[in-house]
């Protein structure tokens, strides 16, 4: 593995689905990020509720990092599945702290493995002479220089039961998540107070739970630097930079939405995005200036029909509004959208993406929906879609998306993903002072009556009134329309008002500061173009390829409608050798690229599995572009 820096390494800890491996990784995270250390985790779960495989990978380093690296150095399993998943993974000088009771467990009786794994598995260890049972696959291990850590889990719940006198604690065995963590960072020599810190934060709300899991991880922790020698790979507290928080991706484009003025959310059920939605409503009530208390409403809806309907119509009342969805809701979505942009509604669709098509894979990452984005609804009319490509980007991001609603009265469809809302990471700050509001032409008073709500101006946006603002009433209708609303079918009006609409895309390229359209990570003979929650994989793998004496460089396309071209066009004018990275089929991107560019992309590596890419397999892959040994085309495999 090329390591970036001195401290690099992967915890990867998994279980069925609501047992609470979550809370765990999270745990791991922040007494990792309360030392100094920087962290990057991303979330893999099936599409059920409960009882599927669900895991969390946390990369941690003493080093910026901004994306997962192929391989694991600590895996944690206490449930068989975890183990046959993920063990050919570990990394040869890792190690896999698991369960004792697991050894017998032979593959074919663990119902939730589907049978096109177990077929490769058992393939796997039957090259290796070993028999289809955990205990065959952790010798496979151990013969390739892994570290094994035989752990009773339910012996510790035990003698923790005795040890505070509460025999409810031997069945606990939810608690097992916490032990795991408490392990796993006695062999690490992480200091135990980072630990107990970061479950007081993790059960802050139940403090009697805090102060039974506080008592677990200390005994658990205890118990391990005890009984092991201490691991290969250890972390060591460092100066903890300044206003470093951890956050999780669907959170900043909620506090963003909040930061921003949003004050209405609709949304129907549906991973990624429900996420941001719940927690937008636990934090529906909030403090603004000088103690000003503030709220934003959010409304689950019957359906994503009805949640963009609700959206319009908040926005004609001048509120800020947004949904979120995914794919499918999206779909749902298409028919209303023609009717804001018809209208030049300002409103923000929040897309998370996910692997389509239906519902394809429905708790999978991929950026599937580019063009659909760009070309939803029937007819013509302008739509801004706009990628923001991690978490701090997703916070600012949210605010420009909602000035750009505004100032061009129209949808803005703000490109999200599973990967970005599924990440964990050490960020700065927020800082709302960068965050600025602009309402566009929107009235406060009507001095007169006779309000034309789509009079033409200057720059084609009409002054805009709100629903029950005095003189200003105006009427919408999903047929064309004259100056006030009302319909008309006359081909002069029509060539007026579809040229008034189509005229903001051109406004939007205008004004959008260039620095706002693409982002210029550096220009080189061989330069990547790509956009969205690939931009720490690839950030990551170009410092490793610094390392071996490579440059590449990176533009990383935000406004993918309308697109940039002008701008694009001069960033790539002496570039010899383009390379699209993007997570889907196609090269969706590239499609763009070659439509509006007058020149090729030369080489592709896209991904969707519907699994996130690595800095690992970026690195790999652009390697061999450098080194002439590539094709064309590249499909990045790795992760399960």
């Amino acid at each position: 593995m090329n390591l970036l820096s001195s401290i690099d390494l992967t915890w990867v800890i998994g279980g069925p689905q609501g047992g609470g491996v979550e809370t765990a990784a999270n745990i791991f995270a922040g007494a990792c990020a309360g030392c100094g250390l920087k962290v990057f985790g991303k979330r893999e779960y099936y599409s059920n509720i409960k009882g599927e495989h669900s895991y969390f990978g946390v990369r941690v380093s003493d080093k910026i990092i901004r994306s997962n690296v192929s391989g694991i150095t600590i895996l944690v399993g206490f449930d068989a599945e975890t183990l046959f998943r993920h063990i050919e993974d570990v990394v040869n000088d890792g190690a896999i702290v698991y369960e004792t009771d697991l050894t017998s467990v032979k593959i074919d009786e663990v119902a939730t493995l589907d049978d096109l794994f177990k077929q490769r598995f058992v393939e796997y260890l039957s090259s290796k002479n070993k028999p289809t049972t955990i205990q065959g696959a952790l010798d496979s291990a151990k013969e390739r220089g892994v570290t094994l850590y035989p752990v009773s889990f339910k012996t510790i719940l035990s003698n923790l039961a005795d040890e505070t006198k509460n025999p409810k604690m031997r069945g606990m065995f939810r608690m097992q998540n916490v032990l795991a963590v408490s392990i796993s960072l006695g062999l690490l020599g992480l200091p135990p107070d980072t630990l107990l810190t970061s479950v007081d934060s993790v059960f802050s709300r139940k403090k009697d739970i805090a102060e039974m899991n506080r008592n677990a991880a200390n005994y658990t922790y205890n118990f391990a630097t005890a009984k092991y020698p201490k691991f290969k790979y250890q972390l060591t507290p460092i100066s903890k930079q300044p206003g470093t928080i951890l956050v999780q991706g669907f959170q900043s484009t909620g506090i963003g939405k909040i930061a921003s003025g949003c004050r209405f959310q609709s949304y129907y059920p549906i991973t990624p995005a429900s996420d941001e939605s719940v927690y937008l409503e636990l934090h529906e009530i909030f403090d603004v200036e000088n103690n000003r208390p503030g709220s934003i409403f959010v409304v689950q809806a019957e359906d994503e029909i009805s949640a963009i309907g609700m959206v319009i119509g908040a926005a004609l009342t001048g509120t800020r509004a947004s949904t979120s969805t995914s794919g499918p809701g999206f779909s749902l979505m298409a028919e209303a959208l023609g009717w804001a942009g018809i209208n030049e509604v300002p409103i923000v669709v929040t897309l998370y993406q996910r692997s389509g098509p239906s519902t394809g894979l429905p708790t999978r990452h991929g950026q599937d929906d580019l063009l659909f984005a760009i070309h939803a609804g029937h007819g013509e009319f302008p739509r801004i879609v706009y990628a923001s490509g991690d978490i701090e980007e997703g916070f600012y991001d949210t605010a420009k998306c909602f000035n750009f609603a505004e100032n061009f009265q129209l949808p803005v469809i703000h490109m999200m993903d599973k990967f970005i809302a599924s990440t964990v990471a050490t960020v700065q700050k927020f800082d709302i002072n960068k965050i600025s509001i602009e309402r566009g032409k929107l009235l406060d008073k009507i001095d007169t009556p006779g309000y034309k709500r789509f009079a033409p101006s200057s720059d084609g946006i009409s002054p805009r009134s709100r629903l029950g603002l005095e003189n200003g009433i105006f009427w919408n209708t999903g047929d064309e329309s004259d100056e006030y609303g009302h319909i008309s079918e006359d081909p002069v009006n029509r060539i007026t008002m579809m040229d008034k609409r189509a005229h903001k895309a051109e406004l939007a390229l205008q004004k959008i500061p260039k620095e706002d359209q693409a982002i210029n990570h550096g220009i080189y003979d061989f330069c990547i173009v790509s956009w969205g929650s690939t931009k720490g994989p690839i950030l990551d793998a170009i410092e490793m390829l610094k390392k071996d004496g490579h440059k590449v460089g990176f533009i990383q396309i935000k406004l993918l409608n309308p697109f940039p071209s002008d701008y694009l066009k001069t960033l790539f004018e002496n570039v010899k050798t383009v390379i699209d990275i993007e997570a889907n089929h196609s090269g969706q991107l590239g499609s763009l690229f070659n439509e509006y560019m007058d020149r090729k992309v030369d080489y592709y590596i896209l991904k969707y599995t519907g699994r996130p890419m690595t800095c690992t397999e970026v690195y790999d892959s652009l390697k061999k572009i450098l080194e002439n040994k590539a094709e064309r085309k590249q499909v990045l495999t790795y992760g399960v």
